[in-house]
């Protein structure tokens, strides 16, 4: 079975669980989502996999996941993204936050959520047991999708592009 960290209010690392156990029980744990760019400032945008252990077939951004136990958070992204799209490219840490989000199966995401940006122009490879499809789209046609239709996107990027909108003006393709 998977581990998490399982972190305090302030990111400190306070020991380590079973990744459903943690999900089961709600207990704050550390996490990271990544979001990728073309130059042309669009986003790339992954749509889950049908059969995830929750919020499959909904769409979010182009990578998300947990470090492992003795992991740093920079490592187990670039580890991840290679894993789940088959590329690797910088990544720039921009903030972290925390959210709570009740699942309809009974499974919680508590997480300390640490958000990174990259650019990336090459060929992507998705793992189809993670992903069932990815589009770059633009900020704008973003922020209409997530107005029309709000259900059709995970919590964690619907909190996560919302504070990610206030950094997207410093970042230069």
């Amino acid at each position: 079975m998977s581990q998490v960290i399982l972190v305090n209010e302030h990111d400190e690392a306070i020991g380590t669980m079973d990744k459903m156990q943690a999900h089961e029980e709600a207990v704050l744990h550390r996490a990271f989502s990544i979001f990728i760019f073309n130059k042309d400032g669009k986003m790339l945008l992954q749509q889950r996999a049908d059969d995830k252990y929750h919020s499959g077939g909904l769409w979010t951004n182009a990578c998300c996941s947990h470090p492992m136990p003795g992991e740093e958070t920079i490592e187990a992204a670039n580890r991840r993204l290679k894993e789940e799209l088959g590329f690797t490219t910088t990544l720039t840490y921009r903030f972290g936050f925390t959210y709570k989000s009740d699942f309809e199966n009974g499974l919680t995401e508590h997480e300390y959520d640490h958000v990174y940006t990259g650019v990336y122009e090459g060929e992507i490879k998705p793992d189809q047991r993670e992903i069932k499809d990815w589009t770059f789209f633009s900020i704008e046609a973003i922020n209409d999708l997530l107005e029309s239709n709000p259900a059709r996107f995970t919590t964690w990027f619907k909190i996560a592009f919302t504070k990610l909108e206030s950094y997207l003006a410093g970042i230069r393709y």
